[in-house]
């Protein structure tokens, strides 16, 4: 995923790109996180079924992506821009999830961030 976000990072420092989609993870994907201590698949634990154990390991996977989100913004904000501005400043990167209770598979009162200011639009 670093990687991925380093490649982001260059294409709109080139100007290759002004346009991206990066895919985080599969909805369905039940990959095991056991670089934090979570040898479980997260689509198994998304059903947690009120199973306090099963939902904080879900807060520590949802951190874990958070802070790798975090890690790719402050790329964005030390990297300069054509005219001055850091790439932060001159993007609009959304984040976010098509599910708001994994359990329940809910749709609505998404966790979603905007961040950075269009160049300031």
């Amino acid at each position: 995923m670093n990687l991925m976000f380093d490649i982001l990072t260059m294409a709109f420092q080139t100007d290759s790109t002004r346009v991206a989609t990066l895919l985080l993870a599969h909805d369905g994907s039940n990959r095991s996180f056991s670089e934090i201590g979570i040898p479980e698949g997260h689509h198994d634990l998304s059903h947690h079924f009120g199973n306090e154990e099963k939902i904080r390991k879900l807060k520590e996977i949802d951190l874990w992506y958070v802070k790798q989100f975090a890690s790719f913004l402050h790329k964005l904000d030390q990297v300069r821009d054509t005219d001055g501005n850091s790439l932060l400043h001159n993007s609009m990167i959304v984040y976010g999830s098509g599910n708001a209770d994994g359990n329940h598979h809910t749709h609505v009162n998404l966790p979603i961030v905007l961040a950075g200011a269009g160049g300031g639009t």
